[in-house]
């Protein structure tokens, strides 16, 4: 079982993680941009601008994508299942989850 809990990689961001991963994906990409602009325009290469600004994507991707532990910072509490066979048996009929109680 020691082997399990190895290889028990995690695949998921929550949310407030993906808002972060999109800011720093954006700000990693657009500093790139114009320091690959800015230097691109100093040497006069356009192929120097397109290779910084294609580094910029590699790292914004390396740091960004995978869902690193500080993505997952704020998880979500989920509800307890609800026990389907005890409702069913006292129902009179199969469709409950399309009624509605009227208060």
């Amino acid at each position: 079982c020691e082997l399990h809990k190895m290889l028990d990689i995690q695949t998921h961001m929550d949310f407030a993680g993906q808002g972060k991963a999109e800011r720093w994906s954006r700000f990693i990409i657009t500093f790139f941009g114009i320091v690959g602009l800015v230097y691109g325009a100093f040497v006069q290469q356009f192929s120097q601008t397109v290779y910084i600004l294609g580094a910029g994507f590699v790292l914004s991707s390396l740091i960004t994508i995978p869902p690193w532990p500080l993505y997952r910072r704020n998880a979500l509490k989920w509800q307890k299942p609800i026990d389907t066979d005890a409702k069913s048996s006292s129902s009179e009929s199969g469709d409950e989850g399309k009624k509605k109680k009227k208060q």
